[in-house]
């Protein structure tokens, strides 16, 4: 059997990106995310080019993580690649009009949901000395800008995260790394608007942003490194973009 490489957030954007070129290039996949639809239609678009498994859960439940890791059987179990990339943005609004559900969302998802579904895995990858963890952050956990106090504070704390565990389980030969990207082009600028596609659409607008298969291709040259090298951490910006707040758009 192939590698095995477990992607979170695979039914859209980099997850699902990442699932695909995974795939094409020597891994079997264990795909997860909430809609079954969209990982069953992914599994079919995979199956003549690797195995895959679905997992639906919500990173969220923290009993539904471990429902689902433990249920992998036979070689599955043995995860290679564990890749962390379900995560969202809820609003942006200033500090004192935030919505409280909104924050809830991000530090549930963003934070809570990474550790569950890395404690579910790390305990195998410890036992048999070997893995490679991967972190999507962000710029916002690099860089604060207005309105985006909670998420870059959730993104922060992943970047705080991937630090501790590359400390941790160094000692058990297990790589962890972080990809910090700035604008993709996805899902993600239609769920912090809640629906608003032409606010949505506006943010990739007068430039060329980053693509998903952009950080999915950075994502396969980190786990196809040589055993003794790791890229730790790694920002990717769109040409254009030189910071968090600043963006080069032609007119």
């Amino acid at each position: 059997m192939s590698r095995i490489a477990l992607v979170t957030g695979a039914t859209s954007g980099i997850g699902l990106a990442t699932a695909r070129i995974l795939g094409n290039n020597g891994y079997d996949i264990i795909i997860c995310g909430r809609r079954e639809e969209r990982l069953k239609e992914l599994q079919e678009e995979l199956k003549n080019v690797c195995k895959t498994v679905t997992l639906s859960f919500d990173v969220r439940d923290s009993e539904a993580v471990n429902a689902a890791i433990n249920s992998l059987t036979g070689p599955w179990k043995d995860i290679d690649v564990l890749v962390n990339n379900a995560g969202n943005a809820h609003g942006l609004a200033p500090i004192d009009t935030g919505s409280m559900e909104d924050w809830d969302a991000m530090i549930d998802i963003n934070v809570k949901g990474l550790l569950y579904v890395s404690k579910a895995v790390i305990s195998g990858m410890v036992e048999r000395r070997s893995g490679h963890i991967i972190n999507i952050g962000s710029i916002a956990g690099k860089e604060v800008y207005p309105n985006g106090n909670v998420y870059c504070a959730s993104k922060h704390a992943v970047d705080a995260i991937n630090n501790g565990m590359r400390i941790d389980l160094g000692q058990h030969g297990i790589k962890v790394s972080a990809v910090h990207p700035g604008l993709v082009e996805t899902e993600f600028s239609l769920v912090r608007f809640k629906g608003d596609k032409e606010r949505a659409d506006s943010i990739y607008q007068g430039y060329d942003p980053l693509k998903a298969e952009d950080i999915a291709e950075i994502i396969l040259f980190m786990v196809t490194r040589p055993a003794h090298v790791n890229l730790s951490d790694l920002i990717v910006f769109p040409t254009a973009q030189t910071s968090a707040t600043t963006v080069h758009k032609s007119n």
